[in-house]
C-alpha cells in the first residue's frame, strides 16, 4: 500500500537533548501503539527508550528505539515498577518525557506525580482525574453531571443484579471490562447477543464489579467518531483532531483497525467544552458514536493517554499529539496548522478479520476489499524504513494462533480419556454401579464386573 505524503510547512525543530521513556503496565507485547510512539519521535530525531516485556517484542526491534529495558515488575507490583523507572532515569542522566501507552500507566503517573516530578517531564494534572476518566462507571456519572450525551450504562455488582439487567435488557449489549479484568485476559470490549451469553460473561469475570454493560447503538443508525488532542494547562487545546472509525475489531464494538481523518466542527466544540469543564491537560483519546436517531454524539470512552492509532492524525506541519506533547514540555512552540484530511491508518494484523466479517455479512465486496489496500495509508506494523517490527509481530501472532489451536486440539483429545478415567474410578470405588455408566460392564475392569461374573 502506498504511503501518504503531503506538502506543507516545515516540521518544527525538536529538542533532541530531551529523551523519551515509553512504558505500559498491562502485559501486551504485541502493541502497535507503543511502536507508533517510538517511530513518530524517533523519526524526529528524539532519543526514545521503552520498557518492554522481552527483547523479542516488535517495539524492541524498531530501528528508532535507542534502547529497551526488560520489565522487572508485574502489574500488581507497583513498588518494583517505581524502582525500575527511577533506575532508568538514573541511567539516562537527565530528565526525560515519560509517556504511558495504557490507561493503567496514565493513572499510575498521576498518582505518583510528586515522586516522579524531579526525574521526568509530564503534564501537571489532578491526580484523581485519569482514574476517574478511565473508569466506565465514573465517566458515565460525570457525563450525566455535565450534560454530555453518553449511552446508558449499568454496572452489576452481584449475580442477582446481572440477572435482573439481563431479563430487561435490549440485545445486543456492549460489555466493557475494567483494567483489572483486562489484565486477566479478558477483552476490553465485546458484544453479546443473548441473555445466556451475557450472564456467562459476567460469571467468567474474576471480579464481581469488573464489567459494565453499555447500551448498544445499532450500526445502521450510527457512526463511530474519534477525537484526539493535546491540551496545555495555560492555553487549553493546542492541537486537536477528529476522524471516522470505518472498521473495528471485534467488529462494531472494538478498537479501530481502519480510520480516516475528517474534520467535524460540532464534535470538536463538544469535546473541547468537556475538556475545559473537567480541567484535563495532556494527550487524550476520545471515542464517540453518533446516534442518527437523536442527532447526538455520545461519548463511549475517554482514554487519558495516547491512543494506539494516534498516527491517524497529523497536522500540515507534521505534528501529531505525541510530537505536540514533546514540543510543549520542552518549551517549543506547537505550529497551529489544520489537520490533514483523508489521512488513513490501517492495523493490518486485525483489519483482515474485520473486513472478512463485513464480507460475510454482505457489507463489503471482494473488489472493495482489494481497493481498500490500494489507497494511501499508514500501516500499524509495516513500514518501508522500519521493517523488522512487522516480521516480529507476524511471527508472534502466528505462534499465538498455533498455540491456541494446539491447546484446543489437546483439550478435545483429552476429554474422552478424562471422562472414561473418571467413570472407572467411580465404578471401582463403588460410588456408581457399572449399569449407570456410559460403558457396559464387560468393558470396565471394576468390582461391578467381577461381582456380575461371579
Amino acid at each position: 500500500m502506498p504511503t501518504i505524503s503531503y506538502p506543507g510547512p516545515a516540521a518544527p525543530a525538536f529538542d533532541t537533548s530531551v529523551p523519551v521513556l515509553v512504558f505500559k503496565i498491562g502485559p501486551n507485547p504485541i502493541h502497535h501503539g507503543t511502536l507508533a510512539i517510538i517511530r513518530s519521535l524517533g523519526r524526529a530525531g528524539v532519543p526514545v527508550y521503552a520498557i518492554v516485556e522481552d527483547r523479542f517484542t516488535p517495539a524492541a526491534s524498531s530501528r528508532y528505539l535507542a534502547r529497551h529495558f526488560i520489565r522487572k515488575f508485574s502489574e500488581s507490583d507497583r513498588d518494583s515498577l517505581m524502582c525500575q523507572v527511577l533506575a532508568i532515569s538514573s541511567q539516562l542522566g537527565r530528565p526525560a518525557v515519560i509517556i504511558p501507552a495504557d490507561d493503567v500507566g496514565a493513572v499510575w503517573i498521576a498518582e505518583n506525580a510528586e515522586r516522579l516530578r524531579p526525574f521526568f517531564l509530564f503534564p501537571r494534572i489532578d491526580p484523581a482525574l485519569p482514574g476517574l476518566l478511565s473508569n466506565k462507571r465514573s465517566l458515565s456519572a460525570l457525563c450525566r453531571k455535565l450534560d454530555i450525551p453518553t449511552p446508558a450504562l449499568f454496572s452489576p455488582d452481584s449475580l442477582d443484579a446481572a440477572e435482573k439487567f439481563a431479563s430487561q435488557a435490549t440485545f445486543p449489549v456492549v460489555v466493557k471490562a475494567d483494567a483489572r479484568t483486562i489484565a486477566r485476559g479478558s477483552r476490553s470490549v465485546s458484544l453479546v447477543h443473548t441473555r445466556e451469553a451475557l450472564l456467562a460473561t459476567w460469571r467468567a469475570t474474576p471480579f464481581p464489579d469488573g464489567l459494565a454493560f453499555q447500551e448498544y447503538i445499532p450500526k445502521h443508525c450510527a457512526e463511530d467518531w474519534i477525537f484526539q488532542a493535546y491540551s496545555n494547562p495555560a492555553k487549553g487545546c493546542l492541537l486537536s483532531f477528529t476522524g471516522r472509525k470505518q472498521h473495528s475489531w471485534p467488529a462494531f464494538a472494538g478498537p479501530t483497525v481502519l480510520g480516516v481523518a475528517a474534520s467535524n466542527a460540532v464534535l470538536r466544540e463538544q469535546s473541547e467544552r468537556l475538556i475545559k469543564a473537567i480541567g484535563y491537560v495532556g494527550v487524550m483519546d476520545l471515542d464517540y458514536r453518533f446516534d442518527k436517531r437523536d442527532g447526538q454524539y455520545k461519548l463511549l470512552d475517554f482514554n487519558p493517554r495516547v491512543g494506539a492509532n494516534f498516527r491517524l492524525f497529523e497536522s500540515r506541519a507534521a505534528v501529531d499529539v505525541v510530537r505536540a506533547l514533546h514540543l510543549d514540555l520542552t518549551g517549543r512552540k506547537i505550529p497551529q496548522e489544520p489537520q490533514i484530511e483523508g489521512r488513513r491508518v490501517v492495523v493490518e494484523s486485525q483489519y483482515w478479520l474485520a473486513s472478512l466479517t463485513c464480507a460475510v455479512r454482505g457489507e463489503m465486496t471482494f473488489t472493495a476489499w482489494l481497493k481498500s489496500f490500494c489507497r494511501p495509508a499508514e500501516f500499524a506494523w509495516l513500514s518501508a524504513d522500519d521493517r523488522i517490527p512487522a516480521f516480529v509481530a507476524g511471527a508472534r501472532l502466528l505462534f499465538r494462533i498455533c498455540r491456541t489451536l494446539l491447546r484446543r486440539a489437546f483439550f478435545r483429545m483429552r476429554q474422552p480419556f478424562v471422562g472414561r478415567t473418571r467413570q472407572f474410578h467411580a465404578c471401582a470405588s463403588g460410588l456408581r454401579p457399572a449399569a449407570e455408566m456410559d460403558l457396559p460392564p464387560d468393558q470396565l475392569h471394576c468390582p461391578t464386573k467381577r461381582a456380575t461374573n461371579a
